[in-house]
């Protein structure tokens, strides 16, 4: 980072990210980020899609996949160039200041929160769904409980073993997947993928839009970025190995349920299950209800992983209680951050009482994708780097604002309600933030009179 650009904070800041452990590779990062992506929409993905767009849908899924391309771009190049724990929460902050990052970290809390307990009350009723004792009820928080537990002190353990979960439930959760896409295959009939027709440009756009939150997920993935090895290369390689495969997992798995089940793929509720029953037999279907499970398995993994940290990183700057900064002093993992970010997660999945509050996870994604970009612009006007040479984005005068463009045309579709409810939320954070700003300040003067 350049000497004018270093934020008031850096002691402290520097202080507790020396704690963490950059143990992370770009395998680990990648798998981290399909990981969190791949969660368990894509075994509903399919029907909603073809149901809107009928033979057309695959169009969708390019159209989408251009979009985030442009927007993981921009994450690639800011990500190469701060090495903070945060992810766009620390990116934001380095561009434009404290203030905007810390509204940028509150979104990224917020969307991550909301997403992970949801994933998980979808997991809880996965498990159900498979083994009828442990539905509803008792059964039912037991299963929420004992899983937030047990993610929560692998965490706690270290880096390596949350990293190490993840690429297990990775594997895991694509081998099913895999299988539908490769045996699958020769039960599709051409017939059912024929007759393609370009769908009216509002449908395809309104089903993009929809559609580019089934690929989210890089930016809780890139919040451990202060326990990642050799920022400048291993965002940027990681971000593009996970993006083209997820791209190609998704377009290759929609063709071959919509070769297997034909025009019924729109009704189904199950459609992956559904094509590994007519493709593979009844065994099939077990094993794609069994993969859903897994696969929300691994999203509340990598999620569990990922959020915490978000809290870590508002703590260590003051904006919360710095308590939630504190790293182990054996197993250097940020465990108040974790055990706090659990028991509130846990405790929303168990009520079930959130799922209103999705609009707003997805607004307040759109947000925070917008600011990335104009952060990535930003740092590279500054030339911010955090050793090494960064990676830079191709035109990069243009890409960002590009990227800004396409969420600009997204947001249109919000209604003035929810923009009202997005407004709430921020001013609230802006009371905060300024309410903390005395204590921020005489933080600021002890660790420079210690120093």
């Amino acid at each position: 980072m350049l000497n004018d650009e270093v934020p008031p904070n850096a002691a402290p800041r520097a202080g507790a990210e020396a704690r963490l452990v950059r143990a992370m590779g770009v395998w680990a990062l990648a798998a981290s980020i399909v990981n969190i992506t791949v969660g368990g929409g894509i075994f509903r993905l399919p029907a909603f899609v073809a149901g809107q767009l009928g033979s057309s849908a695959p169009l969708a899924y390019l159209v989408c996949a251009v979009a985030m391309g442009l927007i993981v771009l921009c994450f690639a190049e800011a990500g190469s160039r701060v090495a903070l724990t945060g992810g766009p929460y620390a990116y934001v902050e380095v561009a434009f200041g404290p203030f905007a990052g810390f509204l940028s970290g509150v979104l990224l809390w917020a969307v991550g929160t909301l997403a992970l307990s949801a994933v998980a009350t979808l997991f809880a009723d996965a498990v159900g769904a498979l083994v009828p004792a442990l539905a509803g009820g008792a059964a039912r928080v037991a299963v929420l409980v004992a899983t937030f537990a047990v993610l929560g002190v692998v965490n706690v353990l270290g880096v390596r073993q949350g990293t190490a979960v993840n690429v297990v439930s990775t594997v895991a959760k694509l081998v099913p997947l895999l299988l539908l896409l490769v045996l699958g295959a020769f039960a599709v009939k051409r017939a059912n993928l024929s007759g393609v027709a370009t769908p009216p440009d509002a449908s395809l756009a309104r089903t993009s839009v929809l559609l580019i939150f089934a690929f989210a997920g890089v930016e809780s993935a890139l919040v451990p970025s202060g326990e990642v090895r050799d920022v400048a290369r291993t965002i940027p390689r990681a971000i593009a190995l996970a993006m083209v495969a997820v791209t190609l997992l998704y377009i290759g798995l929609h063709l071959v349920c919509q070769g297997v089940l034909g025009a019924a793929l729109g009704a189904s509720k199950t459609p992956l299950a559904d094509a590994a029953a007519v493709a593979l037999g009844p065994w099939g279907r077990t094993m794609m209800l069994a993969g859903a499970a897994v696969s929300m398995f691994g999203y509340v993994g990598g999620m569990t992983l990922a959020v915490p940290r978000a809290l870590f990183a508002l703590g260590r700057d003051g904006f919360l209680p710095r308590r939630l900064a504190a790293v182990h002093p054996r197993w250097h993992t940020p465990y108040v951050a974790i055990a706090v970010q659990g028991v509130i997660v846990c405790a929303l999945a168990v009520s079930s009482g959130f799922e209103k509050l999705a609009i707003l996870a997805n607004l307040s994604t759109l947000l925070l994708y917008a600011a990335c970009c104009l952060a990535a612009w930003e740092l590279r006007r500054k030339d911010v780097r955090a050793g090494g040479i960064p990676f830079r984005v191709p035109a990069a005068g243009v890409v960002p604002f590009v990227a800004v463009a396409v969420i600009a045309y997204m947001l249109l579709s919000i209604t003035w309600q929810e923009w009202a409810v997005v407004a709430a939320v921020l001013a609230a954070a802006a009371v905060l933030y300024f309410a903390t700003s005395g204590a921020r300040a005489t933080a600021r003067a002890r660790s420079a009179a210690r120093s």
